[in-house]
Formats: structure tokens, C-alpha cells, sequence
């Protein structure tokens, strides 16, 4: 199993707009190969501190998504975000083996 996680800081009077975004996502991943699950965690201290979870079967699958067209289509229509304070958000991203898994 391979998990990647997005994190970025959005100012804290904005986190419950990221947060409905989120709800209302596409969910265009959801249907990749390999695809097995999304979460959005919130920081319990820092409430615009959120980070998206998404784990797939394998890196070869997430690197296929990353490479799609869906994936690309998806990113640009974030670039075009009226609040140009969201748009401007640029995530850590970060990439994991899993290792244990019981």
C-alpha cells in the first residue's frame, strides 16, 4: 500500500470554507485504479492546518493518477478560485510505503 499526504496551512478563519470544498469534492480520484481511500484530517491545535489523505494499492498507480488528465483538470480549476488567498496554497506533499499493515 502506498499513502500520500497534502498538507497545507490555510488562514484559520477560512478553514471551514476548505473544509465544505473538500466535502464537495469531484471525487474523480475515488474512481483511479488503485484508489482505496480519502481522508481530510485537521490539525487539533492548528484548525487551518488540514491535510489530505489518499491511499492507493501501489506508487505505480498513484503516479498514474498524478499524470492524468483528470488530475490535471482537477488542480487547474483549484489555480482558479475566486479567494485568491485558497488559490495561492501550495501543499507539502509527502509519500509513504506502507510497511505494517495489521
Amino acid at each position: 500500500m502506498y499513502v500520500v499526504h497534502s498538507t497545507f496551512r490555510a488562514p484559520d478563519e477560512k478553514a471551514n470554507e476548505v473544509i465544505e470544498i473538500y466535502k464537495n469534492r469531484s471525487r474523480k480520484v475515488d474512481q483511479a485504479k488503485g484508489f482505496r481511500s480519502f481522508r481530510l484530517l485537521q490539525h487539533h491545535k492548528k484548525q487551518g492546518e488540514l491535510t489530505v489523505e489518499i491511499e492507493w494499492d501501489s506508487k505505480v498507480d498513484y503516479l498514474n493518477w498524478v499524470r492524468s488528465q483528470q488530475f490535471k483538470d482537477i488542480h487547474d480549476l483549484e489555480k482558479k478560485y475566486p479567494d485568491q488567498d485558497l488559490a495561492a496554497i501550495v501543499p507539502s506533499v509527502k509519500q509513504f510505503e506502507v510497511i505494517i499493515d495489521e
